[in-house]
């Protein structure tokens, strides 16, 4: 009886509270649906919002990225350059406010560190992690556009060689291109020639000019040359067939030659990766466990445990992300 009682009273208590609160927060959960149901359509898009929250303050750092806009077009990231700053410039500070305020916490309740030492931990750190951000979004259109480029020219050989069958069978140069865009979704040269085939069939560009402008966009030299002198030979009224055939001969060469230049520089990377990563690792490892046991002052205010946290949970991992990269980013796409 008396806990049917209690419990009578508490829901009654909670439906009063709900009903005076309702007023108040019944335009904020409508906001809120109406954010959550965007955002799970597409229309909220990170960079979207990072536009409307930053806008035109961005204007004053946009000459500190001014070669970002030519690599985020070379890279086929189809984000606009006062957005993409925009996104970089929010979540470096997002991210920075978020380490200043972590870091200090679990240093000084789980690692019993000192205030002060905490905090110049936390300030550091909250920097670092935003040098970090705009670092990594600086560069990473780069990183696309080079791994683009890599994809276009690993399968360059086999793209000029289908264009000269098609050649020899007759095509017009810009089926040719539409067949091309029919090949594969997955392929780069497909979307390369998507975009030329829209900017004839939507943009009202003539094929010439689209080769003109897909030339001037594609992060790989040899693509570019490969257009350009495709340019050149419906121009001239040259051989289409002859032209594509000698090139398809000449990238497969060049191929050759990048995948012996690869096999010899996976070598020298795993004997670097087994020094630094593995035997390096070890070696610190070790001598910190000591000094640890000994009782060893550590380094100023770095105590050698932290220094052994510090390496295994942040140092490996990074260094182990930074091989990785370096692997992709030297290794042939296909």
């Amino acid at each position: 009886m008396i806990l049917s009682k209690i419990r009578k009273r508490i829901k009654r208590t909670y439906r009063r509270v709900k009903n005076s609160f309702r007023p108040h927060l019944s335009p904020i959960m409508r906001r809120f649906h109406r954010w959550i149901e965007s955002l799970r359509l597409g229309a909220t898009k990170p960079q979207v919002f990072a536009y409307q929250v930053i806008g035109g303050r961005a204007t004053g750092f946009l000459p500190l990225f001014k070669d970002l806009d030519v690599n985020l077009r070379k890279s086929g990231i189809k984000v606009h350059f006062k957005a993409y700053v925009s996104t970089v410039i929010l979540t470096a500070l997002l991210l920075s406010i978020s380490v200043l305020i972590l870091v200090p916490v679990l240093l000084t309740f789980i690692f019993k560190l000192s205030l002060l030492s905490s905090l110049l931990f936390g300030i550091g750190a909250s920097l670092f992690a935003g040098a970090l951000t705009v670092i990594g979004f600086y560069f990473y259109p780069i990183y696309r556009a080079d791994s683009l480029k890599r994809t276009l020219e690993d399968g360059l050989p086999f793209t000029a060689g289908y264009m000269s069958i098609l050649a020899g069978a007759g095509v017009l140069p810009d089926f040719i291109f539409r067949s091309l865009a029919q090949v594969d979704a997955s392929l780069a040269v497909s979307n390369e020639a998507r975009t030329i085939v829209r900017d004839v069939e939507l943009f009202g560009f003539d094929i010439i000019s689209a080769l003109e402008a897909a030339s001037q966009r594609t992060p790989s030299e040899r693509f570019k040359e490969l257009l350009e002198g495709f340019i050149a030979t419906i121009h001239s009224g040259g051989s289409l067939v002859k032209y594509l055939r000698d090139r398809s001969r000449q990238y497969m060469k060049l191929k050759r030659i990048a995948l012996r230049r690869f096999s010899d520089t996976l070598t020298v990377l795993a004997e670097f990766y087994v020094t630094l990563m593995v035997a390096g690792s070890l070696i610190f490892v070790v001598m910190l466990s000591v000094m640890a046991m000994l009782g060893g002052g550590g380094f100023g205010l770095l105590d050698p445990r932290l220094l052994l946290y510090l390496l295994t949970y942040i140092g490996l991992p990074i260094g182990s992300v930074v091989f990785l990269i370096i692997l992709d980013m030297i290794s042939p796409k296909r």
